[in-house]
């Protein structure tokens, strides 16, 4: 299950682009809470403090218990986060609160595990989905859904009704929904005999390379 992990916040009074060149220069990272049952607010995290918190996390369902500084805590789901890919760093995070005793919607990864016994005959195993939609409350959110592909022969599948999620989980996809098979391996057909021949074969009027060159004259 997802773990919940306590993060400092602080309210942020100022906006504009001065404000927040001078927030991450300070070395924190503006961000933006916001849910159903909570008025929207702007917040700033600890810039070190959060990516540690992101790179020490198995998934990207990442739950926090926001504390907040002159206010309560509050539960919330990483939602956003906007990276600087030219110069690196974080730019800013959306966290989406939520509620204890409340189902959430979330996105979860997809992990195999074993080897399939297509493989020894050159199968591959291959996700036709990569996450799987569910619903739980927070305190049960998986950080994957971990599918045993070791019984898997060549040309099968498993489908969403045959694969055990955990407790107080629920898929959002049909029962009948691939998420995992094995296929075939794929062989790249030959060039028939004709074709390889005509490929072979000198066009019309073409000459040889060496009857085309004139002979020196002496």
């Amino acid at each position: 299950m997802a773990k919940i992990l306590d993060l400092q916040a602080e309210p942020r009074t100022q906006s504009g682009t001065g404000a927040v060149k001078r927030m991450r220069k300070a070395g924190n990272i503006p961000a933006a809470l916001y849910g159903r049952k909570v008025k929207p607010s702007n917040i700033q995290v600890h810039g070190k403090t959060f990516s540690k918190l992101l790179e020490g996390s198995a998934s990207d369902n990442i739950l926090v218990s926001l504390k907040i500084a002159g206010g309560e805590d509050q539960l919330a789901l990483v939602q956003e986060v906007q990276h600087d890919y030219l110069r690196g760093g974080i730019l800013h995070i959306d966290f989406h609160a939520v509620a204890a005793d409340e189902e959430i919607h979330a996105n979860v990864p997809v992990t195999t595990t074993g080897e399939a016994k297509g493989q020894k005959f050159g199968g591959l195993v291959e996700a036709i989905h990569h996450e799987i939609e569910v619903r739980c409350l927070p305190k049960d959110l998986p950080e994957a859904i971990e599918i045993d592909v070791s019984h898997l022969e060549l040309g099968q599948a498993i489908h969403i009704s045959e694969i055990a999620f955990p407790a107080g989980v629920t898929p959002r996809l049909a029962g009948d929904v691939v998420i995992v098979m094995c296929v075939e391996p794929k062989v790249e057909a030959e060039p028939e005999p004709a074709a390889a021949a005509a490929a072979a074969t000198p066009a019309a009027g073409a000459k040889p390379a060496a009857a085309a060159a004139a002979p020196a004259k002496k």
